[in-house]
């Protein structure tokens, strides 16, 4: 008898890419995530509370290798701090290492080996488990006709949610069409507020959609979880982070991460500084505001 063929085969020829992008939804030492096969690549999501939710996309781009023989879109559970700190043995800085991931192994295990050293194999298995349910649909929906949102450096975007910080309190995040700014609130012993506005510093704040004002309060903690992992990589890129406010409140705060090969000095760049979206991994964290707690 035939052994059955596998769900998914692939290789990645930038381990540090991919526990770059990972590392970023890792806001905590014990998360539980949830992983989704389909014939367009890999989705990792984990949540938290029911107030916070976050999602890494790796395109079936990214890889050397996709071979995807399942029906339908597996999905299993694991631990991301394991899957990260089981990628990073396989990370050497400065080189470009290749990976082959293959799921599922005989006991259902999420099975990962290095493929292009000479002088030796690493080889790991991490167990996996049936997903829990998803606990809330995020369902991101626009708030009307023209989007509400605006792109910020994300090393600004970092910067300025570092300042605000005060445990236990809120952010309340404030668009206004006149004048076109953007401000951050925080409430502790006193207010502290940071204001971006659009026309003055253009390199901060990189666009801006709004139509009218719009109000609502986060929770520190769940905000801060969206920007207290950026890769350094981000940063040094000079990167912009997109916010949107969608129905209800519901705050999306999207990263992008490269995952291009180290050795490659000169990665595919088109003309406004971005590489092509092949090598760049997704992340997206949604948010529900304060007000929407009772829904």
């Amino acid at each position: 008898m035939e052994s059955e063929a596998p769900d998914l085969v692939c290789q990645l020829d930038n381990v540090q890419g991919m526990v770059d992008a990972l590392s970023s939804v890792r806001w905590k030492r014990h998360q539980d995530a949830v992983v989704e096969l389909s014939e367009h690549g890999v989705v990792l999501i984990v949540e938290d509370t029911g107030c916070l939710q976050a999602k890494v996309y790796l395109q079936r781009e990214l890889f050397v290798i996709y071979e995807y023989g399942a029906h339908g879109r597996p999905r299993f559970g694991l631990s991301l701090g394991l899957l990260v700190d089981c990628l990073n043995t396989f990370s050497v800085p400065g080189h470009s290492n290749t990976i082959e991931i293959r799921y599922p192994g005989p006991d259902m295990q999420l099975l990962l080996r290095s493929v292009d050293s000479p002088d030796a194999c690493i080889y790991a298995e991490i167990r996996t488990r049936i997903p829990d349910t998803v606990s809330w649909d995020y369902n991101f929906e626009p708030a009307g006709s023209t989007p509400l949102s605006f792109t910020v450096k994300s090393s600004a975007l970092k910067e300025a949610i570092d300042d605000l910080e005060w445990p236990g309190s809120s952010i309340q995040i404030i668009l206004q069409p006149t004048p076109p700014s953007v401000t951050f609130r925080g409430e502790g012993h006193g207010d502290l507020q940071i204001d971006f506005m659009y026309h003055v510093n253009t390199e901060l704040l990189i666009a801006f959609n709004c139509d009218h004002r719009v109000s609502y309060s986060y929770k520190y903690k769940f905000l801060r979880a969206t920007t207290s992992n950026i890769p350094s990589s981000v940063i040094r890129d000079n990167r912009g982070s997109k916010l949107t406010i969608g129905r209800g409140g519901m705050l999306k705060v999207q990263h992008l991460v490269s995952v291009h090969r180290p050795s490659n000095q000169h990665p595919h760049i088109d003309s406004a500084g971005y590489q092509q979206p092949s090598r760049i991994a997704y992340i997206e964290f949604f948010v529900k505001p304060d007000e929407d707690e009772d829904t």
